[in-house]
């Protein structure tokens, strides 16, 4: 008898299909990406690390090939480490390559593990970090206090201008009077480009102040070269999910530049050694076994995004983005920026028809639209029902879906913001049921002229 778990699935897939993903931190595997976390890799233990030497040469001194054949020394705890090791070097290598890295940990089970590791390889308790707050567009890990982070270390926070800019001056001023140990640039709803150069500026005058990139939204793009790189501006540490905008599994990576070595020994702990200060951060310091399947998974992904054709699809997402946010101007939606520089649209759906951001996200999902309700800069407090949705363009233009498609998107939303303005509460979306099935079939329609790949 099927297992209910797999009907379940299958309904999933049905979603996925007839709806369009909006949600900016959404994205498709290809099927060679399913294939490698599906696989008997999720058998072994392999707690430890590979061995190191000549990874993260970005010169090409050793090639893949040479990678895949070599059995080295390791620093594991389990035997059978063989094949395990050759994948996981194999993953290091291409994502050094994909960012300019000197290293690359490639075992972070997600975002949050590896910003937790940075934390824990620079910073003691109590230490100061400046970091993005959450209403103005940060992460929870960058210091909400509902998080462990924020019990252990210092978070100050900065904000963001008007215009929906980092406000360097308020970063600035804070960075001076505070002098933090990490500053931190990072976020989950931002949609500008930093001024990587000017913050670096200002954290050399911070005696050991670690920068820190959170990238986890725009490394795709950065991957495909139509985002500035933070560790070209002398970044110390980047961040990042794996998947979003670079398409890979569901995890966490940590790029670093300075010394690469074993870390069996602890190292003096300089910036320098930052490296090997992450990978005893990783394991033993905040991980136990890491997961190889999925470690596979992400050297596919990173295999994939070092193709030419990775560099097209990067550039589509941000056309696709800046086109259907000019849209939605037309049709009266007030966006944070007044617009976006990456794959992220912020929305005040509050200032432009006077409802909040849960109701619009509850009617779009009735549609098949999935995006998410979010709070701005502006709101204060009531994180469930906010004034903003946010939404992007990632997973739909890894469905193929183009800039005409953006066009109806932005009909679609203000037809359903029509719908919310007239009920004017959730209950009463249920008397416009019509209207809204009649929408949902044609987003239907479209939807299944772009296949989910690996549906």
């Amino acid at each position: 008898m099927k297992d209910l778990v797999f009907d379940l699935i299958d309904s999933e897939k049905k979603r996925q299909s007839e709806g369009l993903e909006l949600i900016p931190s959404e994205n498709y595997v290809s099927p060679a990406v399913l294939e490698a976390m599906g696989s008997i890799l999720t058998n072994k233990y392999s707690e430890g690390y590979p061995h190191f030497d000549g990874i993260g040469d970005i010169e090409g001194e050793w090639s893949e090939a040479e990678i895949a054949k070599q059995i080295l020394p390791n620093y594991r705890y389990y035997g059978g480490q063989e094949n395990i090791d050759r994948i996981e070097r194999l993953c290091i290598d291409r994502a050094c390559r994909l960012f300019h890295a000197d290293h690359a940990n490639v075992q972070p089970h997600s975002g949050a593990n590896a910003n937790e590791a940075v934390y824990f390889a620079w910073c003691n308790p109590g230490d100061k970090i400046l970091a993005m707050s959450l209403p103005a567009g940060g992460h929870l890990t960058h210091g909400s206090p509902v998080t462990r982070s924020a019990k252990i270390y210092n978070f100050i926070s900065y904000g963001v201008t008007k215009n929906g800019d980092i406000d360097y001056e308020e970063l600035e001023a804070k960075a001076i009077a505070e002098q933090p140990k990490i500053i931190l640039v990072g976020y989950s709803a931002f949609m500008k480009i930093p001024n990587f150069k000017r913050i670096a500026k200002i954290a050399k005058n911070i005696p050991n102040c670690l920068l820190m990139a959170d990238m986890a939204h725009v490394a795709g793009l950065i991957a495909g070269g139509v985002h500035p790189n933070p560790l070209d501006f002398g970044f110390n540490v980047m961040t990042t999910t794996t998947h979003k905008t670079l398409r890979g599994p569901r995890g966490g990576l940590i790029l670093s530049k300075g010394n690469v070595a074993s870390p069996l020994k602890k190292p003096e702990k300089t910036i320098e050694n930052i490296p090997i200060l992450i990978d005893r951060a990783v394991f033993p310091g905040t991980q136990g076994g890491p997961l190889e399947h999925v470690i596979a998974a992400k050297a596919v992904a990173f295999g994939e995004d070092l193709k030419p054709e990775f560099k097209d699809y990067a550039a589509r997402i941000v056309e696709n983005a800046k086109t259907l946010a000019e849209e939605l101007k037309k049709y009266d939606f007030v966006l944070q920026g007044n617009g976006t520089e990456n794959h992220l649209i912020l929305v005040n759906v509050k200032e432009s028809f006077g409802f909040d951001g849960k109701i619009y996200e509850k009617a779009l999902d009735k549609v098949g639209l999935t995006l998410n309700a979010n709070s701005l800069p502006t709101d204060k407090g009531g994180a469930f029902r906010p004034s903003g949705v946010r939404l992007g363009t990632p997973a739909i233009t890894t469905r193929g879906l183009g800039v005409e498609e953006m066009k109806t998107l932005a009909k679609w939303m203000k037809k359903v913001a029509d719908i919310c303005k007239e009920a004017s509460s959730e209950d009463n979306l249920s008397k416009y049921s019509a209207e809204l099935e009649t929408i949902k079939k044609e987003v239907r329609n479209l939807a299944l002229k772009f296949p989910v790949p690996g549906i």
